[in-house]
């Protein structure tokens, strides 16, 4: 069977990439130096691919997809991996919805098994009652995380100004309470029927595995499983330059502000930069907006900087700041507005940049120590980038960003024309 699968199969610096006959791809990563493998099974929906009037259907299946399949019972998956000393875990994203299992080795196949069988036939076993259930668990999960929650709704409020009605990325993936209260049997079935496909989906294992053995257990367990249409994605693009402001009073200890800055998407180098500089911005006490802003000038509490990693046309940097208490909003947006200026007029020279790289080093070293976050990753490059390869090239992409990519990154992306603003400010009295 290993001389068969060997032809099936390309390798690269250890990289095994193999499709099934049923579209089904598996990138294989071997690391046999802990008796541990991650199983990371990406799917290509998100909220994204979300009709209009279907919002929140993806992260509704999140949660309907570990409430039982045709040999699994309700929560038994949950059950099942950590009695094999396992854990599991599951997100969804704006472009796909993912499914983590890190096992034991020996208990790879108790994965493959589990994922197998939902994706074959979760949409035969749905019911009226478990839609009705996990719609009020997600119903509840978003009063509590969003309308009910400090700042809560910054994200939903902060995506429609940075990217407009019609655009795939308008919406965020919790979705409104009309839609998933609309959401039938058929509707939710039917979106089974069109995404949790095997032609549909990409399966990540990273760890102590046999490639080999492990090609042919997942060829025994999914190659069976039927392939349908390929979903086409909406096409969103890059829209016009958009800087807008959107102002929230609400019961708030302090006011916030995030801000968002389109930059290119995960696939183009300027992602890289822009990455980069989120940790230029707000890591570490050295970093710029924590050495002006809470440290200097004392008009912050507390910062943070990220980028959300999106393929269609642009991803998104946010900022987010707290003021600090008696600091006037207007002379917060100001520091804040004159740094993001100077890295395109002063940006970092190499000694800053080389602190960011090793930061960043040392970061991911700690994250990739884990079976499951290397599988995250690796699967991440596959599914949405068509590039398992990336996979390990993170520190030769940064070591490539240099002072001019940053400040026309700046000049291009961050200027005040492609800023958009979100402030929570607390309620009079």
């Amino acid at each position: 069977m290993a001389v068969a699968v060997a032809r099936l199969v390309t390798e690269s610096a250890g990289l095994i990439d193999h499709r099934l006959d049923n579209g089904l791809r598996v990138v294989i990563l071997p690391d046999r130096r802990v008796p541990v493998v991650g199983v990371s099974l990406w799917y290509a929906v998100g909220s994204r691919h979300e009709p209009p009037g279907r919002s929140g259907f993806a992260h509704l299946f999140e949660h309907m997809m570990f409430q039982g399949s045709a040999n699994v019972g309700k929560s038994q998956h949950f059950n099942l991996v950590q009695a094999a000393g396992g854990r599991t875990n599951a997100y969804t994203g704006l472009d796909a919805t993912v499914y983590g299992d890190t096992l034991p080795s020996h208990q790879l196949e108790l994965a493959l098994w589990l994922e197998a069988d939902r994706m074959s036939s979760l949409g035969q076993v749905l019911t009226q009652a478990t839609l009705d259930n996990q719609r009020d668990v997600v119903l509840n999960e978003r009063r509590k995380k969003v309308d009910n929650a400090t700042y809560g709704t910054w994200e939903e409020r902060l995506f429609a100004l940075c990217y407009p009605a019609g655009h795939p990325y308008h919406h965020s993936s919790w979705g409104s309470d009309a839609d998933l209260g609309a959401a039938s049997l058929d509707d939710v079935r039917s979106f089974f029927a069109d995404h949790y496909l095997p032609n549909n989906a990409t399966m990540a294992i990273v760890g102590d595995v046999d490639a080999a053995w492990a090609i042919s257990a997942v060829e025994r367990h999914f190659g069976a499983i039927p392939a349908g249409a390929t979903p086409q994605p909406p096409a969103g693009g890059t829209p016009p330059p958009i800087g807008g402001r959107e102002e929230v009073v609400e019961r708030a200890p302090l006011p916030c502000l995030y801000v968002g800055c389109r930059t290119p998407p995960l696939a183009d180098d300027g992602f890289d930069a822009a990455d980069l500089v989120t940790d230029l911005l707000a890591t570490g006490r050295a970093s710029r907006l924590r050495a002006r802003l809470v440290r200097e000038q004392q008009v912050a509490q507390g910062l943070e900087a990220w980028i959300t990693p999106l393929v269609d046309g642009a991803a998104l940097m946010v900022l987010e700041v707290t003021a600090r208490d008696g600091v006037e909003p207007a002379a917060l947006e100001g520091a804040i507005d004159h740094e993001l200026d100077l890295l395109a007029q002063a940006p970092p020279g190499e000694d800053e940049l080389q602190r960011v790289r090793r930061q960043r080093a040392t970061r991911r070293a700690a994250a990739m120590e884990q079976a499951e976050e290397r599988a995250d990753r690796l699967g991440m490059y596959a599914c949405l980038l068509d590039e398992p390869q990336r996979f390990g090239t993170e520190g030769e992409r940064d070591a490539a960003i240099d002072a001019g990519a940053i400040a026309r990154l700046a000049g291009a992306r961050l200027a005040r024309d492609e800023r958009s603003y979100v402030w929570f400010l607390p309620e009079a009295g």
